[in-house]
């Protein structure tokens, strides 16, 4: 048996490997969330989704972009976090918030967001002395508070509200119960392995090496997550439709499974996964009036940051490629015009013969 297991790995590894399934995996949940979302808008009235995006509150709406400001100024705190566990203090926290921002917003809208947002954090943080190393050290721990916020409050809501995750995943209450607790339960094992020492909380060799922070310090890392999520929820949650009603936390459980969805697709925005997967986690709700929904959050959460972020990095592009080398170059030749006109100013001593004469 154990000679089969290895041969099967050996093979796996050769063969098909760890990429290639995630790739596979990607296409799949994308293949099947386009179709039902096909099957789903098939009818849908157009008029009938502008008409329920109008009579969505202005007040309901400026909240809900509130709540969404409120989101991405957490997720500055992302990338602080991280370079303040690398001991990269000399970075300010105006440079994090702005590679945080940047790279999460564009990255997740364009797809592919460890390659695409982990190139926006090394064009910003190498003007800081940053390796490429440190940029991928910074994308690991970021990712891990998402992963520890995300964890926790869907271990919470899946106690709390297991339906809600019922809708989505059609596994029983029970299981999803027992689902839940395995995720609280894998983070208090987690705290409690880090609680054991220095030593044992690093991770990586040599110029990979990562220590992570203490079972304290960890307690921020995921208030940081859960606080990030809890915004966007929120915001979420204002947009709903008043008909027929949903409790907040049944609609957080059904937004993080939606959004863990949608990060596991790697599809552009999540575009398509997110939106099926909160179509069929919420059956109750008209399908004009859901749909109207989601196309605010996504102007709100992703087309308005998205273009907000592009503007940021192109301005800065721009500062440093155009305009500060044109002010160098002006300040030199300014300078050089200067020494010009003071050399061809400045009196010429008289020979001793010519002061004779």
């Amino acid at each position: 048996m154990q000679r089969m297991l290895t041969a099967f790995g050996r093979g796996f590894r050769q063969h098909i490997g760890w990429k290639r399934l995630g790739v596979v995996a990607s296409v799949i949940i994308i293949g099947l969330a386009i179709t039902h979302l096909v099957r789903t808008l098939k009818g849908v009235d157009l008029a009938v989704i502008l008409a329920a995006m109008a009579e969505k509150p202005p007040l309901q709406i400026a909240l809900a972009a509130l709540c969404v400001l409120g989101a991405f100024g957490t997720l500055t705190f992302y990338d602080f976090f991280a370079l303040r566990t690398l001991g990269k203090n000399h970075v300010p926290y105006r440079i994090a918030a702005l590679s945080s921002f940047t790279s999460y917003t564009i990255g997740h809208n364009l797809g592919a967001t460890v390659f695409t947002g982990g190139a926006i954090r090394f064009r910003i943080y190498s003007d800081y002395g940053l390796s490429a190393i440190d940029v991928a050290k910074i994308c690991f721990i970021s990712g891990l508070t998402f992963w520890l916020g995300n964890t926790f409050v869907l271990g919470i809501g899946m106690i709390w509200h297991p339906a809600a995750a019922s809708a989505m995943n059609m596994l029983p209450d029970a299981v999803n119960r027992l689902i839940g607790a395995a995720g609280l339960a894998g983070i208090a094992a987690y705290m409690v392995w880090l609680s054991v020492g220095k030593q044992r909380r690093e991770l990586g060799q040599n110029g990979w090496k990562v220590v992570l922070p203490s079972a304290r310090v960890t307690l921020l890392q995921i208030l940081i997550g859960v606080v990030d999520l809890g915004f966007c929820a929120l915001a979420m949650y204002l947009l709903m439709p008043n008909e027929p009603g949903i409790d907040f936390v049944s609609l957080a459980v059904v937004f993080i499974l939606a959004t863990l969805l949608g990060f596991a697709s790697h599809a552009p925005g999540s575009l398509g996964v997110f939106d099926a997967a909160m179509l069929v986690a919420l059956p109750q709700f008209g399908r004009e009036q859901l749909v109207a929904t989601l196309v605010m959050f996504r102007i709100l959460y992703f087309m308005i940051p998205f273009a907000v972020a592009i503007a940021i990095m192109g301005t800065r592009e721009l500062w440093l490629n155009v305009v500060l080398p044109w002010q160098r170059g002006r300040a030199v030749a300014q300078a050089e015009a200067l020494a010009t006109t003071a050399a061809a100013t400045v009196p010429t001593r008289p020979t001793k013969r010519q002061a004779q004469l």
